[in-house]
Protein backbone atom coordinates (compact mmCIF):
# COMPACT_ATOMS: atom_id res chain seq x y z
CA UNK A 1 0.00 0.00 0.00
CA UNK A 2 1.42 3.54 -1.35
CA UNK A 3 2.29 5.66 1.47
CA UNK A 4 -0.10 9.04 0.82
CA UNK A 5 1.98 12.20 0.37
CA UNK A 6 2.04 14.80 3.19
CA UNK A 7 1.62 18.60 2.34
CA UNK A 8 4.57 20.74 3.34
CA UNK A 9 4.03 23.00 5.75
CA UNK A 10 7.36 24.58 5.35
CA UNK A 11 6.65 27.58 3.03
CA UNK A 12 11.03 29.20 3.13
CA UNK A 13 13.24 27.44 0.94
CA UNK A 14 15.47 24.65 2.17
CA UNK A 15 19.03 24.99 2.57
CA UNK A 16 19.12 22.36 -0.63
CA UNK A 17 17.90 24.63 -2.63
CA UNK A 18 20.13 27.83 -1.74
CA UNK A 19 22.85 25.98 -2.46
CA UNK A 20 21.55 24.46 -5.41
CA UNK A 21 20.41 27.47 -6.62
CA UNK A 22 24.54 28.88 -5.97
CA UNK A 23 25.98 25.87 -7.72
CA UNK A 24 23.56 26.73 -10.58
CA UNK A 25 24.78 29.89 -10.82
CA UNK A 26 28.22 29.44 -10.79
CA UNK A 27 27.65 26.89 -13.44
CA UNK A 28 26.32 29.38 -14.93
CA UNK A 29 28.88 32.35 -15.14
CA UNK A 30 31.28 29.20 -15.90
CA UNK A 31 29.66 29.11 -19.83
CA UNK A 32 30.69 32.29 -20.98
CA UNK A 33 32.47 32.29 -24.16
CA UNK A 34 34.32 35.41 -22.95
CA UNK A 35 38.32 33.72 -22.73
CA UNK A 36 40.61 35.08 -20.15
CA UNK A 37 42.54 36.95 -22.50
CA UNK A 38 39.36 38.79 -24.05
CA UNK A 39 38.32 42.17 -22.87
CA UNK A 40 34.83 42.22 -21.07
CA UNK A 41 34.86 46.04 -19.67
CA UNK A 42 37.95 45.38 -17.66
CA UNK A 43 41.81 45.74 -17.92
CA UNK A 44 44.73 43.93 -16.32
CA UNK A 45 44.55 46.58 -13.67
CA UNK A 46 41.00 47.00 -12.87
CA UNK A 47 41.41 42.73 -12.17
CA UNK A 48 44.81 42.99 -9.75
CA UNK A 49 43.17 46.63 -7.84
CA UNK A 50 39.35 44.08 -7.63
CA UNK A 51 41.65 41.22 -6.91
CA UNK A 52 43.40 42.50 -4.12
CA UNK A 53 40.27 44.18 -2.44
CA UNK A 54 38.82 40.92 -2.64
CA UNK A 55 41.50 38.99 -0.84
CA UNK A 56 41.28 41.61 2.13
CA UNK A 57 37.85 41.73 2.19
CA UNK A 58 37.98 37.61 2.44
CA UNK A 59 40.56 37.98 5.55
CA UNK A 60 39.09 40.82 7.41
CA UNK A 61 35.44 38.59 6.93
CA UNK A 62 37.96 35.24 7.85
CA UNK A 63 39.07 37.57 11.06
CA UNK A 64 35.18 38.37 11.87
CA UNK A 65 34.22 34.56 11.39
CA UNK A 66 37.61 34.03 14.37
CA UNK A 67 36.35 37.19 16.47
CA UNK A 68 32.49 35.76 16.67
CA UNK A 69 33.71 32.03 17.38
CA UNK A 70 35.51 33.28 20.18
CA UNK A 71 32.98 34.92 21.93
CA UNK A 72 30.35 32.77 21.03
CA UNK A 73 31.69 29.05 21.05
CA UNK A 74 28.54 27.72 20.82
CA UNK A 75 28.72 28.66 17.57
CA UNK A 76 31.77 27.00 16.35
CA UNK A 77 29.98 24.32 14.91
CA UNK A 78 27.27 26.22 12.80
CA UNK A 79 30.40 28.70 11.82
CA UNK A 80 33.35 26.29 11.21
CA UNK A 81 32.21 25.09 7.58
CA UNK A 82 31.51 28.41 6.61
CA UNK A 83 34.38 29.97 8.01
CA UNK A 84 36.60 27.50 5.80
CA UNK A 85 34.95 28.35 3.12
CA UNK A 86 35.83 32.24 3.43
CA UNK A 87 39.37 30.75 3.85
CA UNK A 88 39.33 29.20 0.61
CA UNK A 89 38.03 32.65 -1.01
CA UNK A 90 40.92 34.22 0.78
CA UNK A 91 43.26 32.28 -0.93
CA UNK A 92 41.70 31.87 -4.20
CA UNK A 93 42.05 36.18 -4.55
CA UNK A 94 45.75 35.22 -3.36
CA UNK A 95 45.98 36.46 0.39
CA UNK A 96 49.41 35.52 1.32
CA UNK A 97 48.21 35.80 5.13
CA UNK A 98 49.78 38.69 6.66
CA UNK A 99 48.95 39.22 10.07
CA UNK A 100 45.38 39.59 11.77
CA UNK A 101 45.95 43.38 12.35
CA UNK A 102 47.19 44.14 8.36
CA UNK A 103 44.12 41.83 7.31
CA UNK A 104 41.13 44.20 8.38
CA UNK A 105 42.38 46.87 7.03
CA UNK A 106 40.78 47.49 3.54
CA UNK A 107 40.32 49.84 0.98
CA UNK A 108 38.26 52.72 2.01
CA UNK A 109 34.67 52.29 2.39
CA UNK A 110 35.25 48.90 3.38
CA UNK A 111 31.73 46.95 5.15
CA UNK A 112 34.68 45.05 7.74
CA UNK A 113 35.69 47.09 10.70
CA UNK A 114 37.87 45.37 13.02
CA UNK A 115 36.75 42.26 14.36
CA UNK A 116 37.33 43.61 17.83
CA UNK A 117 35.32 47.03 17.20
CA UNK A 118 32.33 45.86 18.99
CA UNK A 119 31.03 42.42 20.42
CA UNK A 120 27.70 42.05 20.05
CA UNK A 121 25.41 40.91 23.01
CA UNK A 122 23.84 38.08 21.75
CA UNK A 123 24.95 34.93 19.72
CA UNK A 124 21.86 36.11 17.56
CA UNK A 125 23.47 39.35 17.08
CA UNK A 126 26.62 38.13 15.92
CA UNK A 127 24.58 36.22 13.44
CA UNK A 128 22.78 38.86 12.18
CA UNK A 129 26.18 41.09 12.04
CA UNK A 130 28.08 38.40 10.23
CA UNK A 131 25.50 38.08 7.53
CA UNK A 132 25.20 41.54 7.09
CA UNK A 133 28.62 41.73 6.24
CA UNK A 134 28.62 38.97 4.29
CA UNK A 135 25.40 40.53 2.22
CA UNK A 136 27.84 43.69 1.65
CA UNK A 137 30.43 42.05 0.14
CA UNK A 138 28.17 39.50 -1.89
CA UNK A 139 26.82 42.79 -3.44
CA UNK A 140 30.44 44.09 -3.85
CA UNK A 141 31.20 41.23 -5.47
CA UNK A 142 28.61 41.21 -7.81
CA UNK A 143 28.84 44.72 -8.74
CA UNK A 144 32.99 44.12 -9.60
CA UNK A 145 32.04 41.41 -12.00
CA UNK A 146 31.57 43.64 -14.72
CA UNK A 147 34.53 45.56 -14.11
CA UNK A 148 36.97 42.41 -14.69
CA UNK A 149 37.16 39.69 -17.85
CA UNK A 150 36.50 36.40 -18.21
CA UNK A 151 37.96 33.99 -15.24
CA UNK A 152 38.32 36.62 -13.06
CA UNK A 153 34.70 37.71 -13.18
CA UNK A 154 33.62 33.96 -12.99
CA UNK A 155 35.33 33.72 -9.98
CA UNK A 156 33.81 36.70 -8.31
CA UNK A 157 30.54 35.74 -8.98
CA UNK A 158 30.99 32.26 -7.49
CA UNK A 159 32.42 33.53 -4.28
CA UNK A 160 29.65 36.54 -4.51
CA UNK A 161 26.72 33.66 -5.10
CA UNK A 162 28.39 31.39 -1.82
CA UNK A 163 28.26 34.78 -0.12
CA UNK A 164 24.70 34.72 -0.73
CA UNK A 165 23.89 31.37 0.52
CA UNK A 166 25.86 31.96 3.62
CA UNK A 167 23.68 34.81 4.39
CA UNK A 168 20.91 32.85 3.99
CA UNK A 169 22.55 29.84 6.10
CA UNK A 170 23.22 32.72 8.84
CA UNK A 171 19.70 34.06 8.74
CA UNK A 172 18.20 30.49 8.33
CA UNK A 173 17.29 29.86 12.01
CA UNK A 174 18.06 33.41 14.04
CA UNK A 175 14.20 34.45 13.63
CA UNK A 176 15.26 37.44 11.76
CA UNK A 177 14.72 37.80 7.95
CA UNK A 178 17.47 38.71 5.89
CA UNK A 179 16.85 42.70 6.63
CA UNK A 180 17.02 42.30 10.38
CA UNK A 181 13.08 42.31 10.92
CA UNK A 182 11.36 39.31 12.92
CA UNK A 183 10.25 36.83 10.92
Amino acid sequence: MPFPHLPRTRTDPRRRTVLASALGAVAVTGCSSTSDGESSGGSQAAFQRVRARAARDSAGLLDRYDATIAAFPALRGRLAPLRAEVARHADAFGWTGEKNATRAKSAAGTASPSPTATRPASERDALAALAALERTLADRRTAAVLDVPGEPARLLASVAAAGAAHVYLLTETTGTSENGAEK
